[in-house]
């Protein structure tokens, strides 16, 4: 079986600051694994690049999509806040209804691609 053309909605909000699949890949790993590190590490990413990327996201609403709990006996942990499943939500939506838009076209250039992958 041939791979598909895919296609991946980036929204760009003030500031060229981008939200795209893979910060919400990595909201997505947050919200399964409890973890920044755990998260980063699926994504073969830095803890470092996630958190960078975490706080952009935080920044990038008036309210944060994910609240870290710092280190202690419990060890803390980091979880979705409401808003931020909301958001994850609502764009993985936003990108269902856009390959939907465009399915034919996507359908179109698949009829006329090559099978090669260079």
């Amino acid at each position: 079986m041939s791979e598909r053309i895919r296609a991946n909605l980036r929204l760009t909000f003030p500031g060229k600051r981008p939200f795209s699949h893979g910060k919400a890949e990595l909201l997505e790993l947050i919200r399964e694994t409890g973890s920044i590190r755990q998260a980063a590490q699926k994504m073969d990413m830095s803890y470092r690049r996630a958190w960078l990327l975490i706080d952009e996201m935080n920044h990038m609403f008036r309210e944060p999509v994910v609240d870290a709990q710092h280190g202690g006996k419990s060890g803390g942990g980091t979880a979705l806040t409401a808003f931020g499943e909301a958001a994850l939500e609502r764009f993985r939506a936003m990108e269902m209804r856009a390959v939907d838009a465009i399915r034919d076209d996507l359908d179109w250039l698949a009829s006329h691609a090559t099978n090669k992958s260079e």
